[in-house]
């Protein structure tokens, strides 16, 4: 996906438009949050097939393999679809990590909150159409709905892997929020998880198919991206605030993990934003 965010409805129309269509399981380069206020949807995802009945939150993290297939339910079908890249959202991006990625879809209580996220979907929507987006409008809208949704998640979801490698993993996405930008090991997280550096990668492969390490990466960059776009910062100031010491060294591990240099990423995303 080329833009930082995306937003469209997806009506009942089109879920009658979809019946009898083959669907192969994908994963996205893209992160994809859906609100359900009418109909259902089929979803394949961890290993698991779910049906779910709206009201329903649903966030499929960038690369998790997944099959969703959106459904009338009453004949009806309602579903605001958001997209966004990581970084567009970086100050939240891994604490939904830790909010979903032991359930990707969320049965919300009440008809009520969603006529508050329905709204502001409306909103975010609407300031998308305009000739010149406010890209800082529609991110305090995001954050508001994500708010919403945070505060009103029943509460039994993080008990229901206690003592599980889901809990160790979450604690783990705490204390990278903390630390992600110094220059320590991936031994400084096992050791604040009273565990060695093998078993924490255990945890991180069983939970997300990546090593502890490939995680650390992955946030510091996504902060990276970050301060390319919304900072005037030098590269070099940008990689040392992440605990790069070399500019060179940084700027590899970025083009390797992305395929374009931080300055390259920087043009491209002046001119998307533009």
């Amino acid at each position: 996906m080329e833009q930082l965010f995306n937003i469209f409805r997806f009506t009942t129309e089109d879920a009658k438009a979809l019946e009898g269509k083959s669907i192969e399981p994908h994963v996205h380069d893209f992160e994809e949050l859906i609100i359900g206020s009418k109909g259902k949807i089929s979803h394949f995802i961890d290993f698991e097939d779910e049906t779910v009945y709206a009201p329903f939150v649903s966030f499929v993290t960038r690369g998790k393999p997944h099959l969703l297939r959106p459904q009338t339910h009453d004949d009806e079908c309602d579903l605001w679809v958001i997209r966004f890249r990581s970084e567009f959202m970086s100050e939240v991006i891994f604490k939904m990590y830790g909010y979903f990625h032991n359930r990707a879809n969320v049965t919300l209580p009440t008809d009520e909150i969603f006529d508050r996220l329905t709204a502001l979907c409306q909103m975010m929507y609407d300031e998308t159409q305009r000739p010149s987006p406010g890209l800082a409008v529609i991110k305090q809208l995001f954050m508001t709905l994500l708010t919403i949704i945070n505060h009103e998640r029943p509460t039994n979801i993080q008990s229901d892997s206690a003592n599980s490698a889901s809990e160790t993993y979450t604690h783990f996405l705490h204390i990278l929020e903390e630390n992600f930008r110094r220059n320590v090991k991936i031994s400084f997280y096992a050791e604040k998880l009273f565990m060695s550096e093998r078993n924490l990668n255990i945890v991180c492969h069983e939970v997300m198919q990546q090593s502890a390490g490939e995680i650390i990466e992955t946030r510091k960059l996504t902060e990276a991206k970050n301060l390319l776009i919304n900072s005037n910062k030098t590269i070099a100031e940008i990689g040392f605030e992440l605990g790069y010491n070399e500019k060179a060294y940084f700027s590899k591990v970025f083009k390797r993990k992305t395929g374009h240099t931080p300055t390259a990423f920087r043009k491209e995303m002046k001119q998307l934003i533009s």
